[in-house]
């Protein structure tokens, strides 16, 4: 398992880098950002809202959307947090959950 310094590196700069892609997304989509104490925390104009935290003390960064949690695991050879059953990166990941949410193909993050 990943030390806890390591993890908080990695997932204070993955959680960074998905929230100024979402920022930059916030004006062609239909949804808002908001960074509430290192979570990021996404709200739709249905009132839904996704959650994506790292938890320091499991060592992952976990998602709360579409009334499911997703728990991703930092990959060495990734260099990325990634969902065990389906080997999705994190970006991808939440990109296809909003899009989902959305029912339009509104983000593309690799």
């Amino acid at each position: 398992m990943i030390n806890e310094i390591d993890f908080r590196k990695h997932a204070e700069r993955a959680v960074e880098v998905l929230k100024k892609r979402l920022m930059a997304a916030e004006d062609l989509a239909e949804f808002e950002v908001e960074d509430q104490a290192g979570a990021l925390h996404i709200s739709f104009e249905d009132g839904s809202k996704f959650i994506v935290s790292p938890n320091a003390a499991a060592r992952q960064v976990w998602i709360s959307a579409l009334a499911s949690s997703f728990k991703l695991d930092w990959s060495e050879v990734e260099q990325d947090f990634v969902l065990p059953k389906t080997e999705e990166k994190l970006n991808p990941l939440v990109a296809r959950l909003v899009n989902q949410q959305l029912g339009e193909e509104a983000l593309s993050f690799s």
